[in-house]
């Protein structure tokens, strides 16, 4: 799905939130993604915080799940054309689960309906998400999550733009650019340990 990006040349390092520093000789870290915006990740699928730092919300704000939508006689015939709608869209990704919670985006309320835009005639997607705190660590990782979703679950013709909700983080500039940047996404999708967590994000919630 993604090409090689050639950046394998650079130095591994990983941006958390503001803090950009180097993998530790030695500390299992393995994060050859062309300097893409995630989460330093290690051995066993798991990532590492910067020294001395805590989880970025550790009592966040639980919001209610919204109601499975009803599907119609229309919605279920396959003969009919059944334009891509933001209500569809936002299906998709409400589920994803949070990288530190046990719990999914659309309940931290990291993704909500109105900030889904669809143009189904253009094939365009566009995904506003709110992380939970200004300077949550874990937003290129959503973001990414979000973006990874979209692209296998949609068809090859649509554009998918997925950025952070203007005003809501301390480094939205950065990850949009990183999350916009399509050989930075396919050089972070090519380390595994990184697509580990991308994956575990998007699992289906044992509840």
């Amino acid at each position: 799905m993604f090409a090689k990006s050639g950046r394998r040349g650079k130095a591994p390092f990983a941006l958390l939130g503001h803090v950009a520093f180097r993998c530790a000789p030695g500390s299992g870290a393995h994060l050859r993604n062309g300097g893409f915006g995630a989460p330093v990740v290690c051995a066993g699928g798991r990532y590492l915080h910067p020294p001395n730092m805590a989880m970025g919300n550790a009592n966040p704000v639980i919001y209610q799940r919204s109601e499975a939508r009803l599907l119609t006689a229309r919605d279920e015939d396959e003969d009919v054309h059944d334009p891509i709608d933001d209500r569809e869209i936002f299906d998709l990704i409400k589920s994803i689960n949070d990288p530190e919670h046990p719990l999914s985006l659309e309940e931290l309320n990291v993704v909500e309906q109105v900030r889904v835009k669809v143009n189904d005639k253009d094939s365009t997607v566009g995904i506003e998400f709110t992380p939970t705190i200004p300077h949550c660590s874990m937003a290129t990782l959503i973001g990414l999550s979000i973006r990874v979703k979209l692209l296998r679950s949609l068809p090859d013709r649509f554009k998918v733009d997925v950025h952070i909700t203007p005003g809501t983080h301390a480094s939205e500039e950065a990850v949009n650019k990183q999350l916009a940047d399509k050989e930075r996404v396919a050089a972070a999708l090519e380390n595994s340990q990184l697509l580990d967590v991308v994956n575990q994000c998007l699992s289906a919630q044992s509840n």
